[in-house]
């Protein structure tokens, strides 16, 4: 089965393709040209959904044919103690330009600016699977927490300044399997397999 990601982001991209090495995964670029998707939801459910249905669309406009699931993530990561910041705007938190580097940058003076060198946080991922004119979620959590500084330059987004439970290091310096095996990505996409088993006979 052809899966096509509503996604542009290449950390995202590279890290589900990882994860789903038996199939045939590509972005809806590849297909439609890039376009941007206005993610106007106020959960990371609605946005993922939001995002699958952009792209669904589009692949009707352009009349595709050939039988695909289409996968959306919406993920991020929620400090409780900062308000729930940065959550469902974890990739813009520094602005319509962000960059890793900036949105890092931007919590990390969040936490100094209130005296905080280590706090609880989680990770949340929510996947929209698209597919014969309906659309299913699945979500998936890491707990943890994130410090004041970063560490390592491993993994993407805020990985270098997450410590998750259980361990003393960073995502940004853990072992790309180890991350694997705790990914709240991981998570929401085990159980969107299952899902996407039941719907494909």
């Amino acid at each position: 089965m052809k899966i096509i990601l509503a996604s542009a982001n290449k950390g995202k991209i590279k890290e589900l393709q990882n994860l789903l090495q038996n199939d045939e995964v590509i972005p809806y670029s590849d297909i439609t040209g890039p376009f941007d998707i206005e993610e106007t939801g106020t959960t990371f459910q609605e946005n993922a959904v939001i995002k699958a249905q952009a792209v669904v669309d589009a692949l009707k406009e352009k009349d595709y044919q050939e039988e695909c699931i289409v996968i959306s993530d919406d993920s991020g990561i929620t400090v409780p103690v900062l308000n729930n910041e940065p959550g469902i705007y974890s990739a813009r938190y520094s602005g319509s330009d962000a960059s890793d580097k900036s949105n890092n940058k931007k919590l990390i003076s969040k936490l100094k600016e209130n005296n905080i060198s280590k706090t609880p946080a989680f990770y949340t991922a929510c996947l929209a699977v698209a597919y014969n004119g309906s659309i299913y979620t699945t979500h998936g959590w890491m707990h943890g927490e994130v410090i004041d500084k970063e560490i390592g330059s491993g993994g993407f987004g805020y990985d270098p300044l997450f410590i998750p439970k259980g361990f003393d290091e960073t995502l940004g310096t853990l072992p790309v399997e180890i991350k694997k095996s705790l990914s709240h990505r991981t998570k929401a996409l085990d159980l969107a397999l299952k899902l996407i088993k039941s719907l494909v006979k």
